[in-house]
């Protein structure tokens, strides 16, 4: 699968996918972006002394990246179990080429996301004291047979579902559902009325919350 580096509007790099017409995250800020759904709409939202997230997909690792750097800033005595899944990783050229750690202030974050895209895949690894990742390489249809426990936060951060509709549909919501412990967030960037219809089936309470730059709408859905 080709693709290509494209600087956003907050300085931040992504990846573009010219056969899907899709980039891994909005053109408007891909820093912003992540902090602002998966951070701010997420992560501050759970209280608990361990947090189990589980993050579909693991993309550039930008999601892993400010959700660690949150931790350093603020939060060192919580312990963080983060399962992300993807089926396509990026190749260790693509990530050089990201170069995300020079926009965050703390200078522990270079060897953070190294320690992050060089940590083997489908075991926890610690990267800092009490967080660990484990990267699975796996589709997001068999999340069921992937050994995943129960989650208190879900980061949805598929391809778009005018690039890949069968991720914003019923089976695959209710499959992550199946994985969250009541109580549980999920977040994502998508607002559409037939993915908060959804989740209202599934028993969900679902939110509308003010989207990242670029975005009018994004959803947060509680399990009930």
């Amino acid at each position: 699968m080709k693709r290509e580096i494209r600087t956003t509007s907050d300085g931040s790099n992504t990846l573009y996918i010219s056969a899907l017409n899709e980039s891994y995250h909005s053109h408007h800020g891909a820093v912003q972006e992540a902090k602002h759904v998966f951070i701010e709409n997420g992560l501050k939202q759970i209280y608990n002394s361990q947090i189990n997230i589980l993050e579909l997909g693991f993309g550039t690792g930008l999601n892993v990246l400010v959700t660690i750097d949150e931790f350093i800033k603020t939060d060192k005595c919580h312990v963080c179990y983060y399962t992300t899944i993807e089926k396509y990783p990026v190749t260790k050229e693509e990530v050089a080429s990201l170069g995300y750690a020079a926009l965050f202030e703390n200078e522990e974050i270079w060897s953070v996301f190294k320690k992050i895209h060089e940590c083997e895949w489908n075991e926890f690894t610690e990267i800092i004291p009490g967080f660990f990742l484990r990267k699975i390489q796996g589709d997001f249809h068999e999340l069921h047979q992937l050994g995943i426990e129960p989650a208190d936060l879900v980061y949805f951060d598929c391809f778009g579902s005018r690039a890949q509709p069968d991720l914003w549909e019923k089976d695959l919501f209710m499959k992550v559902s199946n994985l969250m412990r009541p109580g549980g967030l999920l977040t994502t960037y998508a607002s559409k009325g037939s993915v908060r219809r959804i989740l209202q089936e599934l028993g969900f309470k679902v939110e509308k919350k003010q989207g990242p730059p670029g975005k009018r709408e994004m959803i947060n859905a509680t399990k009930l």
